[in-house]
């Protein structure tokens, strides 16, 4: 089963089309959309499992310039 998180991210001022454009070459990343409210990007990925996430907030998004802060939803299956 593979695992998926939505990424909130937000951006220092002027720096949200930069961040896009760099956050669509990360490898793991389903989708990135520009967005109104608290945050400025989300962003989907899905991996193998919760440290392959891990590894792809840590390693691959976090290093992004222009991003000043990231909050990690993990979806969850609700049992029937």
């Amino acid at each position: 089963m593979t695992t998926r998180a939505f990424i909130l991210i937000e951006t220092a001022v002027g720096k949200t089309k930069d961040v896009v454009a760099a956050l669509t070459k990360v490898s793991g990343i389903t989708s990135v959309d520009p967005v109104t409210g608290p945050y400025d990007v989300i962003a989907v990925i899905e991996g193998a499992n919760l440290n392959a996430i891990g590894n792809v907030v840590t390693n691959n998004i976090h290093p992004i310039p222009g991003i000043t802060r990231t909050v990690t939803c993990l979806a969850i299956e609700l049992s029937k």
